[in-house]
């Protein structure tokens, strides 16, 4: 009886494959913040009344923001059912159907008819289709992420630079971010009548293009080369029978601490885009003013967070996202008090700094970070499961809790700050328990963990 052959593992990719990778993480997580910031935008714009029209205008804001939640409350199962298919079969075809799903959500919410024509079936059809899309979102960033940090880990001297890499997934945001404020500010413009009848559905129904594009990079990317190496070695056959979520769970600290980590930038994120869209224009700005804001903030982040990112290269993750979350405390009340001077010129000051600064320095290095932190059999579901549950609590919440909280207070902007403050807090005190993983190699096949008999997989500082 022959032996069977040993798998040959594929040559490793070149640059121009490398590239290519990153251009689809950049439109996958483009195509991602897009839809939920469209979302986000038109939920503070015009939902309360289209949707929840028997509530009062405080109280329909905040079931707005409800279902904009209920999107985030799904990513995190979406990160473990895609990260355990990814882990298992590998990460392409996840990307693919999160990209499709994702797409599709988006388009079918423009098409959605409206509490006054279906009545209580417009806004549960609303939370199903976000929770959908909230499913598909939390297993993309992941997959996308990977493949950019996997193929840089084997394609010359990229190792050394898989944070700038990773920084083409991550400025998907601030892309996504300024694609949605460009549209919706187009839209706006529409006297109120047409926005609430038909404009406030194009950019919904845009989404289909970014989606064209996005498959058509997406579908010509190789397969991780870890992901397919890691299938050759024998230990990683052996576990297969081990699903990835018990893999990381089964030393939790780190998960919870990959958890921690990215609460001050998404706080942030959701508090100076989408928030603060609704916030800005109860003090007295018209709409095309705060999304010209926030385009600008984009625009700057679209700088500051691959300079971040690459810097994060040479001096370490660690000081990098702990300048951003002290540069974030450090502005929450300065950033609010711009925004309530009612000036159109302070208050694109304001998101500048706050957001395309200081938010962009904490969430550039983010990606890379969460991806040395766990090894390649379970690093989709751990890395994935990680950010989610980040967006879940740092960005899922924020912007309901933040309504509650002016309502209560009578609009004082003192909450708002404390929220950012406190986002910020809790990502500088995760910093200071993790350990500095920018110079370890991607290769370890195990799960991250605090053992000190495995330091270069660990993550976690002892």
């Amino acid at each position: 009886m022959q032996p069977a052959p040993v798998p040959v593992p594929p040559p490793p990719p070149d640059s121009r494959q490398l590239r290519r990778v990153a251009l689809s993480g950049l439109l996958g997580t483009a195509v991602e913040f897009y839809d939920f910031l469209v979302y986000g935008t038109v939920a503070a714009l015009v939902f309360g009344e289209l949707f929840f029209p028997e509530a009062d205008p405080a109280v329909g804001t905040i079931a707005a923001f409800g279902t904009f939640a209920a999107g985030y409350l799904a990513r995190p199962l979406g990160g473990i059912v895609f990260g355990h298919f990814g882990d298992r079969l590998g990460r392409k075809s996840m990307l693919l159907l999160t990209m499709v799903l994702m797409g599709t959500c988006s388009f079918l919410i423009g098409l959605l008819p409206t509490y006054d024509a279906i009545g209580v079936w417009a806004p549960v059809l609303l939370v199903a289709l976000r929770v959908v899309q909230g499913l598909a979102i939390g297993g993309e960033w992941g997959g996308a992420m990977l493949m950019v940090v996997e193929h840089a880990e084997r394609t010359g001297g990229a190792r050394r630079r898989r944070g700038l890499w990773s920084s083409f997934t991550q400025l998907g945001a601030p892309l996504g971010s300024m694609l949605s404020a460009g549209v919706v500010t187009i839209v706006s413009t529409l006297p109120d009548d047409e926005f609430r009848t038909w404009g406030w559905r194009v950019p919904f129904l845009l989404s289909v293009a970014l989606l064209a594009v996005g498959l058509f990079v997406r579908l010509r990317v190789a397969e991780s080369p870890l992901f397919t190496e890691a299938r050759t070695r024998p230990e990683d056959t052996r576990a297969q029978d081990r699903p990835p979520l018990a893999e990381v769970l089964r030393r939790p600290r780190p998960l919870l601490l990959a958890g921690c980590v990215g609460i001050g930038a998404f706080t942030a994120q959701a508090l100076l885009t989408s928030f603060m869209i609704s916030y800005a224009v109860r003090h007295g700005y018209t709409r095309p003013q705060v999304l010209t804001a926030v385009t600008v903030a984009s625009a700057v982040a679209l700088f500051a967070l691959p300079a971040a990112s690459a810097l994060s290269d040479r001096v370490g993750r660690r000081p990098v996202v702990l300048a951003g979350a002290v540069a974030s405390a450090a502005l929450a009340f300065p950033v609010l008090a711009l925004v309530d001077s009612g000036s159109p010129g302070l208050l694109i000051l304001a998101l500048a700094l706050g957001h395309g600064v200081a938010q962009s320095t904490m969430y550039g290095p983010l990606g890379a970070l969460l991806s040395e932190m766990f090894g390649t059999r379970v690093r989709y579901t751990g890395a994935s499961l990680g950010y989610q549950l980040a967006t879940l609590v740092g960005a899922g919440f924020s912007p309901m809790i933040a309504s509650s909280l002016l309502a209560a207070y009578g609009g004082s902007s003192t909450p708002l700050s404390l929220l950012l403050c406190g986002g910020a807090a809790i990502t500088a005190l995760t910093v200071w328990r993790l350990r500095e993983t920018h110079a370890d190699t991607l290769d370890n096949p195990t799960t991250a963990t605090t053992s000190a008999d495995v330091p270069a997989a660990e993550g976690v500082r002892q």
